[in-house]
């Protein structure tokens, strides 16, 4: 069968989540004809991806939240407006994902929580179908429990997901641990998908502490903690463009550019790991047995943090305060069933994107066909 991606190009989890899935349909026969990935002013494309898939890779403009000043959380304000200026722009790439499906010969678009990807459903009523995959669908299980605060906006979270798969077939809920189907939904609940690297890597305990911030203006706290510790070994990656991909600050902080090989490889040899509470990288985290501290940036984030320390992966914080992970990981004990949960992956995903098709490729086509004319 032929795949088509899209992908919401915000941060590395939906990328590398991407990246898999193709390793995974391939394995088994199958194509990946392109992926489409959305692109903002803010977000650059990573090149570990664009080196690591195999599908010609396309962008398109895409609704995504401005960072504040200080780069560390999304100005809400300044986002909506913002999109509400370049509405006509996101007509222009509907257009071009409608094209794009019926141009491809996809039997199959797989939507990585791509908002434009439910709108281009709604607008165009595009017959091919759709899976939605991600940890966001599990928002709409009705057994999932958002965090308790004063303040949340948890139902506009809800409606967001619902935006993002209009026209879906199915639901692909990743999930921390295995929580029940629900099938009048059309939501299954599947494993993480982390890269087989992930899989086959072995972890060590090292000395230093491994880091990963979506805004570069997290950097201001981690810098405030280390002038007070300057003996605790600090390793960061961050979203930042800057010239070199190394940027040491001194003998025990440094901070990296997003490269997949080595992040990977500086979590599998770290004491523990701090994040802005990114799904995949959280993932990765309790898969190689580190403790974890969460710093959500937004509300999505705090959703995941507060579902990974329900499996007791780690402590969330309102900011990068390393003395609390420390702290944390003297009486941390690994979740050793996330690991048999992660390796089912592979058979349980692909079943549920081989098996509504199986017995209805000559009708699928049928339909394409009348749709490209």
């Amino acid at each position: 069968m032929k795949y088509l991606f899209i992908v919401q190009g915000e941060g590395r989890g939906h990328l590398t989540q991407a990246m898999t899935l193709e390793k995974m349909l391939e394995r088994h026969g199958h194509q990946v004809v392109g992926i489409l990935v959305g692109k903002s002013k803010s977000r650059h494309l990573p090149e570990f991806f664009v080196k690591g898939v195999h599908a010609p890779v396309y962008q398109f403009l895409s609704i995504n939240f401005l960072p504040s000043a200080a780069n560390r959380k999304p100005n809400m304000f300044k986002s909506i407006a913002y999109n509400i200026a370049v509405a006509p722009k996101y007509v222009g790439s509907m257009n071009f994902i409608r094209k794009t499906i019926a141009s491809c010969g996809a039997d199959v678009v797989v939507n990585f929580y791509e908002l434009l990807t439910g709108l281009t459903y709604m607008l165009f009523r595009v017959p091919v179908p759709q899976i939605c995959i991600g940890h966001q669908y599990l928002f709409l299980h009705k057994d999932f429990i958002m965090p308790n605060k004063a303040f949340g906006g948890y139902g506009w979270l809800r409606f967001f997901t619902r935006v993002t798969a209009i026209g879906a077939n199915k639901y692909l809920a990743l999930s921390f641990r295995r929580m029940q189907d629900l099938p009048q939904q059309k939501l299954k609940v599947v494993p993480p998908l982390l890269r087989q690297e992930v899989l086959e890597t072995i972890p060590e305990k090292g000395d230093y502490i491994h880091g990963y911030m979506l805004n570069s203006g997290f950097a201001e706290d981690v810098m405030a903690w280390h002038r007070e510790h300057p003996e605790v070994k600090l390793r960061f990656f961050w979203d930042k463009e800057t010239e070199k991909p190394l940027t040491v600050i001194d003998d025990t902080l440094s901070f990296h550019t997003l490269d997949d090989a080595e992040f990977l490889k500086q979590m599998a040899g770290c004491l523990a790991y701090a994040s802005t509470a990114g799904f995949e990288s959280v993932c990765e985290a309790m898969l190689l047995e580190k403790p974890i501290l969460m710093v959500p940036s937004h509300i999505e984030q705090e959703c995941n943090a507060f579902d990974a320390m329900k499996s007791g992966a780690g402590i969330s914080s309102d900011r990068f305060d390393l003395g609390l992970l420390l702290d944390f990981t003297k009486g941390f004990k690994p979740d050793y069933d996330f690991g048999q949960w992660v390796r089912s992956a592979e058979s349980i995903i692909l079943n549920e994107l081989e098996i509504h098709y199986k017995d209805s490729d000559i009708l699928v086509n049928r339909i394409k066909r009348k749709f490209r004319k």
